[in-house]
C-alpha cells in the first residue's frame, strides 16, 4: 500500500491491532489462570454466594474506572501505546507519564502518527526497565527491605506520583494556561472542599477532561484562544 513518508503504512496498525487484540486475551487468560489453577489443585473453590457478596463491593469501582481510563489515555497513547500499556499496567503512575515526556521531548502531538510511534516505543522501554528493576528488587528484597522500610524514604514514596504529575503538569499548563486554568481551580477547589476524592482520582480526570474542553470552547467562541 502506497503512503507518504510520514505516514503510517497501513499494514503496521492492522498488525498493531490484531497482535494488541491477542495479547489482551493472553494476559486476561493467564491472570485467570492462576487463581483457576490453585482451585483445582487444592480443590478449593470459592462459595459463589461470598465470591458475589464481594465481587459487588469492588468490581463496579473498577469497571469505571477501566472504562474511563480507555476513553482518556487511548487516544493519548495511540494504539500500540494503548495495548502494550494496558496489558503492562500501571498506567497513571509510569506509562502516561513517560509517554508524554517522551513525545515532549521530540516535539510530536498526542494521538498524531508521531506520536502513536514514540509513546509505544516509550511505553516499551518503560515496560523492560520496570520488569528489570523489580527482578531485581526480588532477588535482593532482603537486603533492600530495611531501606525501603526507613521512615527517611516514607515522605518520598507517598509523594511519586504528585510529583511525577506535578512535574508533566507545569510543562503542560504553561503552554497553554488559559484553557489549564479552569480545571485545575476546579479541581484544586474541590480537592479541598472534599478530602476523601483523593482516592477517585482516576474518575476525575475525564471531569476535568470535560471541564477544559468546555472552557476551550468558551474562550475560542470569545476569540481568546
Amino acid at each position: 500500500m502506497k503512503h507518504t513518508p510520514n505516514q503510517i503504512p497501513r499494514s503496521y496498525l492492522d498488525k498493531t491491532h490484531t497482535y494488541g487484540r491477542i495479547w489482551m486475551v493472553t494476559a486476561l487468560a493467564l491472570l485467570l489462570l492462576a487463581p483457576t489453577f490453585i482451585s483445582v489443585y487444592y480443590d478449593a473453590w470459592p462459595r459463589l454466594g461470598e465470591f458475589a457478596k464481594g465481587m459487588l463491593g469492588v468490581a463496579p469501582i473498577f469497571w469505571v474506572v477501566a472504562v474511563i481510563e480507555v476513553f482518556t489515555y487511548a487516544p493519548m497513547l495511540g494504539a500500540g501505546g494503548s495495548y502494550l500499556g494496558f496489558v503492562t499496567g500501571n498506567l497513571t503512575s509510569l506509562k502516561v507519564p513517560c509517554a508524554i515526556n517522551a513525545m515532549e521531548a521530540v516535539k510530536a502531538k498526542p494521538g498524531s502518527e508521531e506520536g502513536d510511534v514514540i509513546s509505544t516505543i516509550a511505553i516499551a522501554v518503560s515496560s523492560i526497565v520496570t520488569t528489570v528493576i523489580i527482578a531485581l528488587g526480588v532477588f535482593l528484597l532482603a537486603q533492600l527491605t530495611p531501606i525501603l522500610q526507613s521512615e527517611a524514604l516514607k515522605p518520598a514514596f507517598d509523594n511519586i506520583v504528585p510529583s511525577l504529575f506535578g512535574a508533566l503538569g507545569v510543562v503542560l499548563i504553561s503552554k497553554n494556561w488559559k484553557v489549564a486554568l479552569a480545571p485545575v481551580v476546579v479541581m484544586t477547589v474541590l480537592f479541598i472542599l472534599i478530602p476523601s476524592l483523593t482516592s477517585s482520582v482516576s474518575v476525575l480526570v475525564p471531569v476535568g477532561v470535560l471541564i477544559a474542553i468546555g472552557a476551550a470552547r468558551i474562550l475560542y467562541k470569545k476569540g481568546w484562544l
